[in-house]
């Protein structure tokens, strides 16, 4: 890019940089992208399109283009991610939350409120703060294994306005009392399928909350044969599933003496979350 160029232009040349990198949706990144540089609206920029972008703009947008060229997930460049209306800090620390996700939240709100709930493998958070945001429940924990995805997760918390209590520990080891309903969106790639994903995922999210083991299905093992010391007696537990996961999770659930396991598909009918109850 060179300067003296319109905002049109630019963005042009930002969709063909990405386009040719193998972006998938490479004209709406470019879009995002100058968004973000710019802090230009839809509006605004039809108004200024023709307008000669700042140098400074024109430097800075390149840099970023040449950044998700290079298949670094949008959301890092930017630093946040939307998720059930709410805005969360992300990294590369943590996973970038999905839509997919929110099928879980959206499932278990109707739940949570004036109860305790815990949130396994929190992440950035999205789950726990936007069951707090919006559930109103009487109490909130959430655990992670990573030092560093806490500290986002913290972050994500004050700037929702939310207060959460959040524990460091792998997995179950350092959760005491019980609670009325405890959800997770663990790691359930199979370790042998990681390799096999796009680069924005493999090269860039954080393993440790991708890998599910040999099966994809460890951490569900645990989840379900832990949780039952914290579940109160009629609690609901819920999980977040890989589309061909949701089966096996149902029968893991059924063989651990859970009742009324079920399983919620997500928008685009994939099986997506597996709930049960305590007895």
């Amino acid at each position: 890019m060179q300067d003296k160029l319109s905002f049109q232009d630019i963005l042009h040349k930002g969709g063909e940089i990405l386009k040719q990198a193998g972006i998938n949706c490479s004209g709406t990144d470019a879009w995002y992208l100058l968004e973000y540089v710019t802090g230009m609206d839809r509006a605004e920029y039809f108004l200024k399109k023709n307008d000669a972008a700042p140098l400074w703009a024109v430097k800075k947008y390149q840099e970023l283009i040449d950044t998700r060229a290079s298949h670094m997930p949008l959301q890092y460049i930017t630093g946040s991610q939307e998720f059930m209306g709410l805005i969360f800090k992300v990294s590369e620390d943590v996973l970038v939350p999905r839509q997919d996700t929110e099928t879980l939240v959206e499932y278990v709100l109707p739940f949570v409120k004036d109860r305790h709930i815990l949130d396994m493998c929190t992440g950035s958070g999205c789950i726990a703060i936007s069951l707090a945001k919006l559930g109103s429940p009487a109490l909130c924990t959430a655990a992670d294994y990573s030092v560093k995805a806490l500290e986002t997760a913290r972050l994500n918390a004050r700037l929702n306005g939310v207060n959460i209590k959040f524990v460091q520990g792998d997995m179950f080891e350092n959760i005491t009392g019980n609670y009325g309903v405890i959800v997770s969106n663990p790691p359930y790639i199979r370790t042998g399928v990681i390799d096999t994903l796009m680069p924005e995922v493999r090269e860039h999210e954080p393993r440790m909350a991708l890998d599910g083991g040999k099966d994809g299905l460890f951490f569900y093992r645990i989840i379900t044969s832990q949780a039952k010391k914290h579940l109160e007696p009629g609690g609901i537990i819920a999980v977040e599933t890989g589309h061909d996961q949701g089966e096996w999770v149902k029968s893991i659930f059924e063989e651990s003496g859970y009742k009324d396991v079920c399983i919620q598909k997500d928008l685009c009918g994939n099986n997506r979350v597996v709930a049960a109850v305590m007895p």
